[in-house]
């Protein structure tokens, strides 16, 4: 059993710790796919050019009943080795039902392109299961300083049940295709 939890990559790559405290396990599971063909597999590396157009978010699992809170943040501004300023919310979308995908959600924070300056960034989804429709009310008025943990306590949120992160630096001319 230890070596399955230290195999996590969502511990390895810090999202358990930094982001959040734990991802309940779940039979709810996300796909995240950008462009129609570049799929989010945790700690791959995607450049800032094929991630700036909002994502597909798939909800599976899910049933008629429930809804989900998407969330999309960047823990490591300006920059992972001293990211002081730690979160900042990219993308939000609420009341996703659960047999279908985040465009039929209510965004309430608009997709914000990455645009890492400093160092390999981590993006990360987080997908939490609501205890009804309309449950999210505190909406956040600013993107830095944002806090998943505290968000999720407010609107009574609990642990995601789905998470996926991608890593992201900023792109050279040589490295753009």
């Amino acid at each position: 059993m230890a070596s399955a939890v230290s195999a996590d990559p969502l511990r390895i790559g810090r999202v358990v710790g930094d982001v959040v405290d734990f991802v309940c396990p779940s039979n709810v599971k996300m796909n995240v796919i950008y462009n129609s063909k570049k799929h989010v597999y945790n700690g791959h590396e995607l450049f800032p050019s094929s991630v700036s157009i909002k994502p597909k978010v798939a909800v599976l699992g899910g049933d008629m009943r429930s809804f989900f809170t998407l969330i999309m943040t960047d823990p490591d501004v300006p920059g992972p080795s001293d990211p002081y300023l730690k979160e900042h919310l990219h993308w939000m979308v609420t009341d996703i039902p659960g047999t279908t995908n985040a465009s039929f959600g209510r965004e309430v924070v608009s997709y914000e392109i990455p645009r890492p300056n400093i160092g390999i960034h981590r993006f990360v989804f987080l997908l939490f299961k609501q205890t009804r429709r309309q449950t999210v009310m505190s909406i956040p008025m600013m993107r830095d300083g944002f806090s998943t943990r505290r968000f999720a306590d407010e609107n009574d949120l609990g642990s995601p049940v789905a998470a996926v992160f991608f890593n992201c630096q900023r792109e050279t001319a040589a490295r753009r295709r």
